[in-house]
C-alpha cells in the first residue's frame, strides 16, 4: 500500500505544479478579430500575465498556425513580408502588448498569436486562439452606362462592417453619404470616374469605375461660312452643332424637299448659284432621339446686284463732290460780288469828294 502512494504522488506532484501553472500563464485579446481596410494600419491588442516566480525575458507576436510546430514559432519580424511593416509597443507595468501593421493587403489574412518566453527552460507560453485578421478592399458597384434623368445607385461594397459611413468622390469632388449606397437622379454633369473610401480612411479610397451618362442630341444650330454676303460662284458651307451622347448622326435639309440634302456635320456648296437659295437645317440624332435645328436663309447675290450697287454708291459720291464744288464756287462768286461792291462804292466817295473840291476852287 505504501509502495502505491508512492508511485502516485509524483503524478499527483507534476499534475498539481501544471495547474498552478496553467494557472498563471494567460493572454487575453481586445478583439478576437478585426476586419481592416486594405492599405490601412492596423492594431491587435492584449493582456498578460505569467507566474511572478519567473522573469520574463521575450515577448513577440507570431502567425498562430506555426504554434504547433515548435521549430517554426518565430517572431514576425522575422518574416521579410513582415519586418518593415511590424511594429511591438509594450506597457511591462500594465502588462500590455500591441501589434502594429502597416499597409495590410488581403496575403494578411491571418490569426496572430502573443508569445512569451521566460529565463526558465520550458516554461513558455502562446496566448492560443489570437487575433483573427480580415483585410477588405472597397470596390464600387455601378451601371456604366446610364441616361439622363434616371435614377442610379452606387455602392460602395466591402466585406467590412465599419459604422462611421461613406465618402464618395466623383472626379475628386467629395460627395458624402451615410450608407454605402448612393442615389443619383442622373444629369449630364454626372458622367465620370467615382470611388468611395471609408470615413476615417480617405486616403485609401477604392479603384474608380467610369460612368457615362447618355442623352439625345440638344441645342442643335446651323452657322454659315462665310458669314456675310454670298455671291454668285463662292464656296458656301454650312456647319451643325449639337450636344449629345453618344454622338449624333446629322442629315440636311432644305425646305419644300422631302429627302435630305446632305449628311455629315458640314454640308458645303463648292460653286453657289441662284438655284440653291433657300431655307436649310439639320437634323442630329442618336439612338436616345433627335432634334432639329431652326432653318437658315442662304441667298445669293449676283454679280449685276453688285457692280448695280457699286454704280449707285460711286454716282452718290461723284454727286456729292459735285454739289461740294458747287457750293464752293457759289461761296467764291458772292464773296469777290461783295468785294467788287465794296471797290465801287470807294471809287464814289473819292469822286465825290473830288468834285467837290473842285467847286470850291471855281467859286474862289
Amino acid at each position: 500500500m505504501k509502495v502505491r502512494m508512492m508511485l502516485h504522488f509524483p503524478l499527483i506532484f507534476l499534475l498539481m505544479a501544471c495547474g498552478v501553472f496553467g494557472e498563471d500563464w494567460n493572454v487575453i485579446y481586445e478583439n478576437k478579430s478585426i476586419c481592416a481596410p486594405k492599405g490601412s494600419t492596423v492594431n491587435l491588442t492584449c493582456t498578460y500575465k505569467y507566474p511572478e516566480k519567473l522573469t520574463l525575458t521575450d515577448t513577440f507576436w507570431i502567425m498562430c498556425e506555426k504554434q504547433n510546430k515548435p521549430e517554426d514559432i518565430q517572431s514576425l519580424k522575422e518574416y521579410s513580408e513582415y519586418k518593415d511593416r511590424v511594429e511591438y509597443f509594450e506597457d511591462k507595468e500594465k502588462k500590455k502588448a500591441v501589434l502594429r501593421l502597416h499597409n495590410v493587403t488581403e496575403n494578411d489574412e491571418r490569426a496572430y498569436c502573443f508569445r512569451l518566453v521566460t529565463n526558465t527552460e520550458g516554461q513558455k507560453w502562446i496566448g492560443k486562439e489570437g487575433v483573427k485578421l480580415a483585410v477588405s478592399a472597397l470596390q464600387v458597384k455601378a451601371p456604366q452606362l446610364v441616361l439622363e434623368k434616371q435614377t442610379v445607385n452606387l455602392t460602395c461594397e466591402t466585406t467590412c462592417s465599419l459604422t462611421d459611413g461613406f465618402i464618395c468622390y466623383n472626379n475628386g469632388q467629395t460627395l458624402t453619404i451615410q450608407s454605402e449606397t448612393l442615389q443619383l437622379q442622373s444629369e449630364r454633369s454626372d458622367s465620370g470616374h467615382y470611388s468611395c473610401a471609408a470615413r476615417g480612411h480617405e486616403h485609401l479610397p477604392s479603384p474608380a469605375v467610369s460612368i457615362t451618362v447618355m442623352y439625345h442630341p440638344q441645342n442643335v444650330s446651323v452657322s454659315i461660312s462665310p458669314s456675310g454676303v454670298i455671291v454668285e460662284g463662292d464656296s458656301v458651307t454650312l456647319n451643325c452643332s449639337s450636344d449629345s451622347n453618344p454622338p449624333a448622326e446629322i442629315s440636311w435639309f432644305k425646305e419644300n424637299q422631302s429627302s435630305a440634302v446632305g449628311s455629315g456635320q458640314s454640308f458645303s456648296i463648292s460653286s453657289f448659284n441662284a438655284s440653291h437659295s433657300g431655307r436649310f437645317y439639320c437634323e442630329a440624332q442618336n439612338k436616345h432621339g433627335s432634334q432639329r435645328s431652326a432653318s437658315v436663309s442662304v441667298t445669293v447675290k449676283g454679280v449685276w446686284n453688285i457692280m448695280y450697287i457699286i454704280g449707285v454708291c460711286a454716282t452718290v459720291i461723284a454727286a456729292g463732290f459735285g454739289l461740294f464744288f458747287l457750293i464752293i464756287i457759289i461761296i467764291m462768286y458772292k464773296r469777290k460780288k461783295i468785294k467788287n461792291n465794296d471797290s465801287q462804292d470807294t471809287d464814289n466817295h473819292l469822286n465825290g469828294s473830288q468834285d467837290i473840291e473842285q467847286k470850291k476852287v471855281n467859286q474862289s
